[in-house]
């Protein structure tokens, strides 16, 4: 027979035990609601590896999903966007690099998506302000929102604009600066992405497969 100090002892366990059993499946919830956070990768170190998959929105309200284009076979290019960034602009105002290589390369099987992956609430990104820049520089593909900062990490997006070249089997071919000249309003000689593309359509090796990115900072929320 038990004794009362005991029987004490024995309930205290069953309710810590329970109180143990009740919390478990809160603290998977919340985990399930709030992502982990992701540590910011280094994209030259990616090169050469799965590309991260990502499901994000753009300014119409579509989702796009990178898996689903490379299993439709497609070569897929990112852009880190900042429509305030003067990098950006020297590619889309002064200049219409990017518009003109996705143009080219559309029909090709060539995707290209802008992503911009400064935090919610920011001055340089919403549905707004992406899709005001869009329209006024004529940009025919779209401008995804990251507003979590989670793809962006990922990829390890430190600059506007970095690019990413993913090849057809979802491979990371190119990584780094649009072209050669880091200066706000000169074109570069060498244009990498273009390149990058052309080796990879007619594939072969990229011969520069990473460039250091230039440009503005991506304006990531706190982890």
């Amino acid at each position: 027979m038990l004794t009362r100090s005991r029987k004490s002892g024995a309930l205290a366990a069953l309710l810590a035990a329970c109180a143990m059993t009740i919390a478990a499946p809160l603290a998977s919830a919340q985990d399930a609601v709030k992502p982990a956070a992701v540590q910011m990768a280094n994209p030259e170190k990616l090169v050469g590896q799965k590309a991260p998959d990502f499901k994000l929105v753009d300014t119409e309200g579509k989702t796009h999903v990178l898996s689903e284009y490379i299993q439709k076979g497609n070569v897929v290019v990112l852009e880190w966007f900042n429509g305030e960034c003067p990098y950006v602009v020297k590619h889309h105002a002064h200049n219409k690099t990017m518009s003109d290589l996705a143009k080219a390369y559309k029909d090709k099987g060539v995707v290209w998506l802008a992503i911009n992956s400064a935090h919610e609430g920011n001055s340089t990104t919403g549905a707004d302000v992406n899709e005001k820049f869009r329209k006024e520089w004529g940009i025919a593909y779209p401008i995804l929102h990251d507003f979590t900062g989670q793809t962006g990490r990922a990829y390890g997006s430190k600059n506007t604009p970095t690019m990413y070249v993913i090849d057809k089997n979802g491979i990371i071919a190119y990584a780094g600066a649009i072209d050669s000249d880091s200066s706000p309003n000169r074109l570069g000689e060498t244009n990498y992405v273009k390149d990058a593309l052309e080796a990879v359509l007619a594939g072969s090796t990229v011969a520069t497969p990473f460039a250091k990115p230039y440009g503005c900072s991506v304006k990531y929320g706190r982890n």
